[in-house]
């Protein structure tokens, strides 16, 4: 994210604009009094009504004229903090984007979503109205003052010194409420995170009956973020009568003091007359102290928090001239490859290789290291030692995009967003994939005669997470995704664990098919993996056995157990 006064000088044209509208309109107040001053010292006083109808006029045209440019002071200001709210929310999305896993690994998705919306909002509301409101005050202040001062600088002393209380109170708010609006926007993500998680695991919750304490949960970092919000409260309402005692007792006291200059004949009644309507105008803005350190105190908090996220560095970087390869076959070779995550040590010495058209199937007990082995390849994570090469070249010298478009991944745990089925298995390639590649791939994942049965077929629209659909249909989704990809390199990490058997064989039967691409299969059944040219079977993050189907047997080994355990001993 870049800096605020980036995203300002951006759109300067527009901001000088709408200054200049702001110091006319404000202009125009100071004029309305001046000519309050004449009516009252030449028209009521004087007894000269013949200019009477021309000052009922010009104060007509002063309240029009206030009201054209105080429209587009307003309109201005807030097209300029909607832009540059969209900006930063644009650059911020666009930076976390570029973050590692291990970034999304350690923060909530409820404190993120907090940053992305809450928080962008606050930051734009400083640029926009909370702005603009700044620069009104400070110049209003500062002309009425001066035309307090040039109709009676001994009045002006009293103002002065409520000037210079009611900004000194502003600051001791703006440190005050600080703190507390880092605690509140911290509570706030804590907030989200557990809404979101809750409606994301909804059937989970009721699967376990879980309502009643996810309640409770929910109700305590609710109840949290009340007693913070109150405590800003009992400050807001603490600060707050101060200042509407200001605006109360100024004016009075003007008018007492005026008056006695008056009946002194060191002011005439005109000149008082405005000066009691200044002080109305003098105030508004003192009014708004309060307001905009509260507003401004928010911001910053909010600035803070942006700037924290806009900081992160991604671990994993391109090198400063990454290959480009003119073409991949899909040659995948691990080479002494090691991997932790912290000080645990997740994979030791892991060594294969696999060539283009080539099956390798991966099995093992849970924990033992096999979707580690995914999340190298398609560099989510760089290995603690070893090398990961595809056709050869070291993953680390290429251009991150490539390597990541060089596989299509099917996972266990299935992710579809909400939108169409066909959108869904194009996933962003709706310029280049034609609707012939989309239905290809859905039958060869067997999944186009229950699309085909649905209300709109392929422009059916899914649920979030593919809500409405059974495991087995996600899978089969994101099956054909991946395969309409035509990647180099396939990988399916049980990826047909909700399917039945019949099914699984009839997608095994369309990948055998598939010589063009190298194949990666991880599953704990034996019949996702019995065909694979080569079989490797991980056990505490190291290769404890390899061979084929027919050799891992014969070895009577971890591989023989989990046969004998799924179909009982070999004939």
């Amino acid at each position: 994210m870049k800096k605020i006064t980036t995203y300002i000088r951006k759109f300067w044209l527009a901001y000088t604009v709408a200054i200049v509208c702001l110091l006319i309109a404000i202009a125009l107040d100071m004029m309305t009094p001046q000519i309050t001053k004449i009516i009252i010292n030449e028209v009521f006083v004087g007894g000269d009504f013949s200019r009477f109808t021309m000052l009922i006029v010009a104060l007509l045209g002063l309240g029009i004229g206030r009201a054209f440019f105080g429209y587009w002071k307003e309109f201005l200001f807030d097209r300029n903090c909607i832009s540059i709210g969209t900006e930063i929310r644009k650059d911020l999305f666009n930076h976390i984007q570029t973050l590692s896993m291990n970034y999304f690994d350690e923060t909530n998705t409820g404190e993120i979503m907090a940053r992305v919306k809450d928080d962008v909002d606050k930051v734009w509301q400083a640029v926009g109205m909370t702005g603009m409101l700044l620069i009104e005050v400070t110049v209003h202040l500062s002309a009425v003052l001066f035309c307090m001062f040039t109709l009676s600088w001994k009045l002006t002393l009293i103002p002065f010194v409520f000037m210079i209380f009611g900004i000194s109170l502003g600051f001791v708010i703006e440190n005050l409420f600080g703190k507390l609006y880092s605690e509140i926007s911290e509570e706030n993500a804590n907030l989200t995170t557990v809404a979101e998680e809750n409606i994301v695991g909804v059937r989970t919750v009721k699967a376990f009956a879980r309502e009643d304490f996810e309640i409770e949960k929910f109700k305590a970092c609710n109840g949290k973020y009340f007693k913070l919000q109150m405590k800003m409260a009992k400050l807001m309402s603490t600060v707050y009568p101060f200042y509407d005692f200001i605006s109360t007792l100024l004016p009075i006291i003007c008018t007492v003091v005026g008056g006695i200059l008056t009946v002194k004949g060191e002011m005439d009644l005109g000149s008082l007359v405005a000066y009691v309507e200044y002080t109305r105008n003098f105030t508004w803005p003192l009014d708004m102290i309060a307001e905009l350190a509260n507003e401004f105190s928010s911001s910053i908090a909010s600035y803070r928090k942006l700037k924290k996220m806009s900081d992160e560095v991604p671990e994993l970087r391109e090198c400063e001239n990454p290959k480009h390869l003119d073409e991949i076959k899909g040659d995948i070779e691990f080479d002494n490859v090691s991997f932790a995550v912290g000080d645990v040590d997740i994979l030791s010495d892991i060594s294969f290789t696999l060539e283009k058209g080539k099956t390798l199937g991966v099995m093992g007990a849970t924990g033992s290291g096999k979707s580690s082995l995914i999340n190298m390849l398609q560099r989510f994570y760089d290995p603690k030692e070893g090398s990961v090469k595809i056709d050869g070249h070291d993953i680390r010298q290429m251009e991150l995009k490539q390597v990541r478009g060089t596989s299509a991944v099917v996972l266990q745990d299935v992710f579809l967003f909400s939108d169409t089925i066909e959108e869904n298995i194009k996933m962003g390639q709706r310029d280049k994939m034609q609707m012939e590649e989309v239905k290809k791939a859905a039958m060869m994942a067997q999944a186009n005669d229950f699309i085909e049965k649905m209300e709109d077929d392929y422009n059916t629209v899914i649920g979030e997470r593919g809500v409405g659909l059974s495991g087995g249909q996600r899978q089969r989704i994101s099956i054909a995704r991946a395969l309409s990809k035509k990647a180099p390199v396939l990988v399916f990490d049980d990826s047909t664990s909700a399917l039945d058997m019949e099914t699984e064989h009839e997608i095994q039967r369309e990948l055998e098919a598939i010589t063009d691409a190298s194949k990666i299969i991880i599953a704990h059944r034996i019949s996702a993996v019995r065909k694979a040219d080569e079989i490797i079977y991980l056990r505490d993050g190291k290769i404890a056995e390899r061979g084929t189907h027919e050799e891992l047997l014969a070895q009577k080994g971890l591989y023989y157990e989990t046969y004998v355990c799924q179909y009982g001993e070999v004939s």
